[in-house]
C-alpha cells in the first residue's frame, strides 16, 4: 500500500468547514482504501493520512477532476499549501489484520 501523509494549517475559524469538506466527500478516490483526518491535541492544524492500494492509484489520484476539485474546496480554508510526505505502508494493524 502506498499513500500520503499532510499537514494542513487552517485559517482561524475555518476549521469545522474543512472537517465539512473531507466528509462530504460522497466516494473514495479510484484506488482509495482508507482516509484518517486527525485533530491533533497541541496545534492549530488537521493532519491527513490517505491509504491507496499503490504508487500508481495514489499518483492517478492527483490528475482527478474530482480531486482537484475537492483541493480547491480544501484551500479556501488554509492559510498555505499543505506539507506532504509520501510513501509506501510498510507495516499496519487493525483489529482484523496485522502487517502486509
Amino acid at each position: 500500500m502506498y499513500g500520503t501523509i499532510f499537514t494542513m494549517k487552517v485559517k482561524s475559524g475555518h476549521k469545522d468547514q474543512l472537517i465539512e469538506v473531507f466528509n462530504s466527500r460522497e466516494e473514495p478516490p479510484a484506488g482509495g482504501v482508507a482516509w484518517f483526518l486527525m485533530n491533533p491535541d497541541t496545534q492549530s492544524e488537521l493532519i491527513a493520512v490517505v491509504v491507496f492500494e499503490n504508487k500508481e492509484a495514489k499518483d492517478a489520484s492527483g490528475n482527478d477532476p474530482n480531486q482537484h476539485k475537492m483541493f480547491q474546496e480544501i484551500m479556501e480554508h488554509l492559510e498555505s499549501e499543505p506539507t506532504w510526505v509520501d510513501g509506501e505502508y510498510v507495516s499496519y494493524w487493525t483489529e482484523e489484520h496485522t502487517s502486509f
